[in-house]
């Protein structure tokens, strides 16, 4: 899962990305939410997390922005305004769930990854591909009942395909994903997990695309 974060805070972006990234989560942390449009055109995102007292402009003013080009990325909104009528108006302008400052970092991540779930058309906290099922709140995989050693990387490409079932997506998408901006990766890192993975599931649980890139296959 990657999270785009919208936060002035430093101490609670610090926080908020070190515990993101404790979770499995690959994220970007933005102080202003004048770069968040800019953000979101050279990368993907699986949700956007957005506080609205921001120094450059309100974030309901980001989330405007957002809906009015169409783009339906999940937002959870960050707010120290616990008035009802804030709550309100972000959730009438697009938000899809929002947290009242100071508020509990397990809850946050809970929520996130409902938010992602929803919008996947996915419901319970697992996600099945046959007899293979992942506890993305446990982080534990298990096929047929018995439980499935996978590495970290592993597990997050797993995850992100079954998010996206009928979606193909290139090498370097699938890098951004699993590492963001954390520096160089070897060129062949996306081939290595995928060939891990092939080997623990079988050879079709992910197909490739020849040219494009990769997708969520089935269980051999």
């Amino acid at each position: 899962m990657r999270v785009l974060l919208v936060e002035d805070d430093p101490l609670l972006g610090e926080g908020v990305s070190h515990t993101l990234s404790r979770e499995g989560m690959s994220s970007e942390w933005l102080k202003e939410g004048g770069n968040v449009l800019s953000s979101l055109k050279h990368s993907s995102f699986d949700v956007l997390v957005l506080d609205l007292g921001l120094p450059d402009m309100d974030g309901i003013e980001v989330l405007n922005a957002l809906r009015r080009q169409g783009q339906t990325l999940p937002v959870l909104i960050l707010t120290a305004r616990d008035d009802i009528s804030d709550r309100v108006r972000g959730l009438d302008n697009g938000a899809d769930d929002y947290l009242v400052k100071p508020f509990d970092i397990a809850e946050l991540v809970a929520r996130l990854r409902a938010l992602v779930r929803r919008h996947a058309g996915q419901v319970s906290g697992s996600l099945q591909l046959g007899p293979l099922s992942i506890d993305q709140a446990g982080r534990t995989v298990t096929l047929s009942g018995t439980e499935i050693s996978l590495g970290r990387r592993e597990f997050d490409l797993l995850e992100f395909l079954l998010l996206h079932p009928s979606r193909v997506f290139s090498r370097d998408q699938l890098v951004e994903q699993l590492y963001g901006w954390d520096g160089d990766v070897e060129s062949n890192v996306i081939e290595v997990h995928v060939h891990h993975l092939r080997r623990k599931f079988g050879a079709g649980v992910v197909k490739t695309v020849r040219g494009v890139g990769y997708r969520l296959g089935e269980l051999s």
